[in-house]
């Protein structure tokens, strides 16, 4: 039998503690999982790219497939770029800013936003990031319900998960890309974003229909 690791990247400010409801789901669907935690202001994304490239050579499975909610997938971008993964699977995106993020652009405006969103505007937030390898199976969850903190922000375009726009998470190069009615910290413990996140890993496409 196959042993298949879905390695969870998690986003801007968090720890990965956000992502243990789907952790669980993982495990429960029989694939072994990891959590990669890294400062996500301290370091820029391309950064924290090379701390992954240390956190993947340490995993032995035979097939490992990532799962990023936003920051997390720039993060994987910059270690994509640089890496080559022979025993690379598939990888989702939920809620990436693979866009220049218009939120992002407008916070750092805001006194002591900037501290705030540190080195994660370097190589990340602000867009500078490197193209996805098309080698490898990319599929992307957008949420389009405007709720949370980013509702303050009135340049979003709509429609948005509250924190991202629907068109700031395409990119040129992946396999499929889907919209859900969720918000930006919805996508992590929504059940219909993990069945559809699974069956992008099994299928290389997402269940647009049923």
């Amino acid at each position: 039998m196959i042993n298949e690791t879905v390695i969870l990247i998690h986003g801007l400010w968090m720890n990965g503690m956000d992502m243990q409801l789907m952790e669980r789901r993982f495990k429960e669907s029989g694939y072994t999982v990891a959590r990669f935690k890294y400062n996500s202001t301290e370091l820029s994304p391309s950064d924290n790219a090379e701390k992954l490239a240390e956190f993947v050579s340490a995993i032995e499975s035979d097939r490992l497939h990532f799962v990023c909610h936003s920051l997390g997938g720039l993060v994987l971008r910059h270690f994509i770029s640089k890496h080559k993964i022979n025993r690379l699977g598939r990888s989702v995106m939920l809620g990436t800013p693979n866009q220049p993020s218009s939120a992002a652009s407008t916070l750092k405006n805001w006194p002591f936003a900037s501290s705030l969103l540190g080195n994660s505007l370097e190589n990340g937030l602000s867009g500078t990031v490197p193209p996805w390898n098309t080698d490898y199976d990319l599929g992307v969850i957008a949420g389009d319900m405007r709720f949370g903190m980013g509702i303050l922000i009135p340049d979003i375009p709509k429609p948005n998960d509250g924190t991202v726009s629907v068109c700031e998470t395409k990119l040129d190069g992946l396999k499929d890309h889907i919209v859900l009615h969720v918000s930006h910290f919805g996508l992590l413990v929504s059940k219909g974003v993990f069945i559809q996140t699974e069956y992008f890993l099994k299928h290389g496409e997402f269940r647009h229909h049923g």
